[in-house]
């Protein structure tokens, strides 16, 4: 059982910078990968960013050279730095966890953070 905890969410003009954090703890141990997702209103969620166990990153092509994954083992936190935030309204992001190194499904999900771009 893994529990992940996002924060960081809020409000931000386009253009600027937000960083958001995701906090895991219980059996984190055998953790593949951690992911970042968003969901816009109406829409499906959508790959923004991974992580695993390795160091290896991966990113979507929409955010490629404006979002930043990293982890801190020794905190147990993966974050998210984006800047350059176009004006796209509210997206809610989520922190998910993998388990398997071979199928994709995300085995743990966090509550989501509320993300809004807007001047």
């Amino acid at each position: 059982q893994v529990q992940l905890v996002e924060s960081g969410g809020g409000l931000v003009q386009p253009g600027g910078s937000l960083r958001l954090s995701c906090t895991a703890s219980g059996s984190i141990f055998n953790i593949y990968g951690m992911v970042w997702y968003r969901q816009p209103p109406g829409k499906h969620r959508e790959l923004v960013a991974t992580v695993t166990s390795g160091g290896d990153t991966n990113y979507a092509d929409s955010v490629k050279g404006r979002i930043t994954i990293s982890r801190n083992n020794i905190k147990r936190t993966v974050a998210l730095q984006m800047n350059s935030l176009k004006p796209e309204g509210t997206d809610v992001y989520y922190c998910g966890a993998r388990v398997s190194q071979v199928e994709t499904a995300v085995n743990y999900w966090g509550q989501g953070t509320q993300v809004t771009v807007s001047s």
